[in-house]
């Protein structure tokens, strides 16, 4: 692993061409600790490395893997809101050649969540950010790492936004990993706590005619219903049995379409980051 510094925007001035490359849509960076893996951001372009940390939110991308198309749909929130948006690529065929699921299932083997953290790090070390604790969102495959995470590093999260997951992990002793959480320490090393989501801002969002089963995972009878709008709503009735409060937004006229429900979402992150 090199140890070389990595360069930051405060090492050239404005206008240089590199300063352009570290504000605004940055490059993908290849995640130090595992280059299988990277990440992408974006930068106010009013950058300052001095003053106030900036917030950050992070926007993890569904199974088609579109993380920099991600992070462009949040370049005009960016600027408006002062934050900077991280926005990490898993890509697929990391523990087999037909793997898409194992950053969204948090494998034991890759660690996805660990592997946020990593990313997480290197961009406070090159841009002055608040990384003690961020906001999370994630749709579809991305909602899916998204409440897993918080069930593994709640501590870390300022606000959790999660988007029509195609399968959801319920706080439930008796179902193992991941359609329940028996087993939750013998895999990650932590238990379950409610205790620790419950001053968690969250959102639950979902497009209101995403009741299609056709492209969810044929992994059998799920226990938390036949398609995501069912299962989100389990989520939801599981979380408020455990004291979890969690508001439920439904996108009128929108199916299974990230960029759909994406102003609903900023408008939920938009009032955490005022907070």
């Amino acid at each position: 692993m090199t140890t070389e510094r990595p360069l930051t925007p405060a090492d050239f001035p404005p206008g240089h061409p590199a300063w352009s490359l570290l504000t605004g849509p940055t490059p993908l960076f290849a995640l130090a600790q595992d280059p299988r893996f990277s990440y992408c951001l974006y930068v106010p372009r009013e950058y300052r490395a001095n003053g106030p940390a900036y917030p950050l939110v992070v926007a993890v991308h569904g199974t088609r893997r579109r993380a920099e198309t991600l992070r462009d749909a949040f370049a005009r929130f960016a600027e408006e809101h002062g934050c900077i948006v991280l926005a990490p690529l898993f890509p697929a065929g990391i523990t087999g050649p037909n793997d898409l699921d194992s950053y969204k299932l948090l494998s034991p083997v890759i660690r996805a969540d660990t592997l946020l953290l990593h990313m997480v790090d290197e961009a406070a070390a090159r841009w002055n950010v608040a990384k003690d604790r961020f906001h999370l969102h994630g749709f579809s495959g991305g909602g899916q790492f998204a409440h897993r995470f918080a069930y593994l590093h709640p501590g870390r999260l300022a606000s959790l936004s999660v988007g029509a997951p195609g399968r959801v992990t319920l706080l439930d002793a008796t179902l193992p990993w991941w359609h329940g959480t028996a087993d939750m320490a013998e895999k990650f090393g932590a238990e379950a706590d409610p205790a620790a989501l419950r001053h968690l801002p969250v959102q639950l969002v979902i497009g209101e005619g995403d009741t299609s089963t056709t492209d969810l995972s044929p992994d059998g009878p799920d226990p938390a219903g036949a398609h995501r709008t069912d299962r989100l709503a389990a989520l939801r009735d599981n979380w408020h049995a455990h004291g979890i409060s969690t508001r439920l937004d439904t996108v009128p006229d929108v199916a299974h379409d990230h960029f759909g429900v994406l102003p609903t979402v900023q408008r939920f992150l938009a009032e955490q980051l005022r907070t």
